[in-house]
């Protein structure tokens, strides 16, 4: 019994458990990401440097690194918050997706798949339409708190319905009738957002400053905010991620194994949902990240959930960071969204993922 868990779900000739090299890969990426991410900028710093000032923060650790007063609050005050952030909200993404992959068995899912993006989409702009008039500049700024709030509120709100409607046909809540219950609640919902726009025209451009992600961060506040969803969402689906590989072999089959398919699938839905609905809070809408960083560590790392899914979530941060750092420097001193780079590189990539899904997952 123990050897048809084990086997079920790998690709032929793999390990099916984490090898040390990839795990020190992940590990590597996150550190090299969190140095560029600080370094570059419209000020570029050494990278040398900086690395030795993130030494610094160390307990006991005190190093020269060459770096001025101001350069250092750069560092620590400016962009090592935003890069922190990234590493959070890529790993929480791409951790979702590849959740949401195994939990549905479908390659193509990501973290937007059961509505997340559309309620969340849906409930900032409410607040923004119905904010106070006036204001320069940043046209969130003035919505520090509420417009974070909103975003989760309505991601888990939008979660909550999909699943209740997903289940309005009976017990049997399939992977495939939840895919269609999240696309009916998107749809309905995103139908309401256009309504709203249409009412209130000078909403459009701050509504899309958000829809397009952003990670603009003015110190530790929006990592604070995040660290405990992502902290929770890591503990949960880290420790089921076994249960994901049972379930890839099918309801019966995992059912006969002594797994409980529709519990596991509904603990594992909350847990993702949880992570995204944080992360797309102080993000905003950023996509593809959930497809294209799994699939790749599926390709290279072997299909076991238990070494999909860590390094998913490192490779993720790590791949998120160092996209900001093109949006941040490509188009200096302009900011390019990050959302159209994550596009940029992830619509070519969806290609070969539909070429894909069939030979990797059958």
């Amino acid at each position: 019994m123990q050897k048809t868990i084990r086997r079920g779900p790998s690709l032929p000739g793999r390990p099916a458990g984490l090898r040390p090299g990839w795990l020190a890969g992940g590990i590597l990426a996150v550190l090299v990401a969190l140095v560029a991410g600080v370094a570059f900028g419209p000020v570029s710093l050494p990278p040398g440097s900086v690395a030795v000032e993130l030494l610094n923060l160390i307990p006991g650790v005190r190093l020269d690194s060459g770096l001025t007063e101001r350069e250092i609050a750069i560092v620590t005050e400016l962009r090592l918050p935003r890069a922190v952030l990234g590493l959070l909200v890529g790993g929480l993404l791409a951790l979702a997706g590849g959740c949401y992959q195994g939990v549905f068995r479908n390659p193509l899912a990501d973290p937007h798949l059961l509505g997340v993006a559309a309620g969340a989409g849906l409930a900032v702009t409410v607040v923004i339409v119905l904010r106070p008039a006036g204001g320069d500049g940043d046209p969130l700024a003035g919505l520090p708190v509420t417009v974070p709030l909103a975003a989760f509120v309505g991601a888990t709100g939008a979660v909550l319905m999909t699943y209740l409607l997903g289940a309005a046909g009976g017990r049997d809540r399939s992977p495939a009738t939840l895919i269609l219950a999240g696309v009916a609640v998107s749809a309905f919902l995103a139908a309401g957002q256009t309504y709203l726009l249409q009412q209130d025209a000078e909403s459009i451009q701050q509504v899309y400053s958000w829809l397009l992600g952003r990670l603009a961060t003015a110190g530790w506040h929006d990592v604070l905010l995040v660290l405990p969803y992502a902290a929770l969402t890591a503990v949960v689906v880290l420790l089921h991620r076994r249960e994901l590989d049972v379930l890839s072999v099918g309801d019966q089959e995992a059912a006969s194994l002594g797994l409980h398919p529709q519990r596991s699938r509904l603990l594992l839905v909350a847990a993702a949902s949880l992570g995204t609905a944080a992360a797309v809070s102080v993000s905003g809408l950023i996509g593809f990240v959930g497809i294209i960083v799994p699939h790749a560590v599926r390709l290279l790392a072997g299909s076991s959930y238990r070494s999909i899914l860590p390094l998913a979530m490192l490779f993720g941060g790590a791949f998120l960071t160092l996209t900001d750092v093109v949006a941040r420097t490509a188009a200096a001193p302009a900011e390019i969204p990050i959302g159209v780079v994550t596009a940029f590189f992830g619509a070519p990539f969806f290609v070969l993922v539909l070429r894909s899904a069939k030979r990797v997952l059958t």
